[in-house]
């Protein structure tokens, strides 16, 4: 018992307990509070980041505290040794510190935000998490085809931030142009396919035009760039086989695949109702004749 109570009068052993019973209060202050928000703010976005301001918070009251307790009477020894060990734990935990800035950097900056779909490090997907460490994305594309999602959940480092390009679909521009092809034969009425095109294009794809617009014209106004052509656009190329038109067009970042299935659908309905003066074109092979064989029978 004595030397239970000589243990716990040791000055080093009471700043211990006592920096162990301030870091569970910090912690179980930090879970109350992010359950309160979970419960009292309906919002997502705005409840996600209260939720994050107070692990930060919560972070920052440690490292305080932990600085605080340690702090050495001498400050030359306080100095050197807070010297060597800045340069140990650099050296050791680069990766690691690297990824706590990233994560500052994220959310200062804003690089992107929750919800934001984006391709970083050649993984794209939409992301559903950004923590201290790392930004969790809900993948896309690998063995899928389009803009869907595979079904694994991929954890990046936000160190990446700092090593390559980030590539966001969302964050000021949430349009993307996208393209497809119509084949028709040579036999077909041209001017009347582009009509067909065009006028099923500017009916689906109006709700996108005119958004995009005022988006675009934002864009122009902050950044550095020439202004675009928002409405959709068709060209014409001959090939051996066929007549290509090609529509370019723009649409939501989000809805690629079903934009381009609904304008499919509609030019091809279109198509079949003008009574074979516009026809698709395929793939067909003509033999133009068959070479004569004179055989001989003795």
């Amino acid at each position: 018992m004595q030397t239970l109570n000589d243990f716990l009068k040791d000055p080093l052993v009471l700043k211990g307990l006592r920096v162990l019973i301030w870091l569970v209060v910090i912690v179980l202050v930090i879970g109350f509070l992010r359950k309160l928000t979970k419960k009292r703010i309906e919002n997502a976005d705005f409840r996600y980041k209260a939720q994050k301001g107070i692990e930060i918070v919560g972070y920052i009251l440690i490292a305080i505290l932990l600085l605080v307790t340690f702090t050495f009477e001498n400050v030359k020894d306080y100095t050197i040794i807070i010297g060597l060990f800045t340069a140990g734990l650099t050296f050791t935990l680069q990766e690691l510190i690297l990824s706590i800035a990233g994560s500052f950097y994220i959310f200062f900056v804003r690089v992107y935000k929750p919800g934001d779909r984006i391709e970083i490090n050649n993984i794209k997907g939409d992301v559903i998490d950004i923590g201290s460490i790392y930004t969790t994305i809900m993948e896309m594309g690998e063995w899928v085809n389009s803009d869907n999602y595979s079904g694994r959940i991929v954890k990046i480092s936000n160190a990446f931030v700092f090593k390559g390009p980030i590539k966001n679909y969302s964050m000021d521009f949430p349009f993307v142009w996208d393209e497809l092809n119509i084949l028709i034969t040579y036999t077909s009425d041209l001017e009347l396919a582009k009509k067909i095109i065009m006028d099923r294009a500017s009916e689906i794809l109006a709700d996108y035009t005119n958004k995009s617009k005022a988006n675009w014209a934002k864009m122009v106004e902050r950044y550095y760039i020439e202004d675009a052509k928002i409405d959709p656009t068709l060209a014409v190329s001959l090939t051996d086989n066929w007549i290509v038109l090609n529509l370019r067009y723009i649409t939501d970042y989000k809805l690629r695949r079903s934009t381009k299935h609904r304008l499919f659908e509609a030019i091809a309905y279109a198509v079949s109702k003008t009574k074979g003066k516009v026809n698709l074109a395929s793939t067909t092979l003509q033999l133009l004749k068959i070479p004569e064989i004179e055989v001989q029978v003795k």
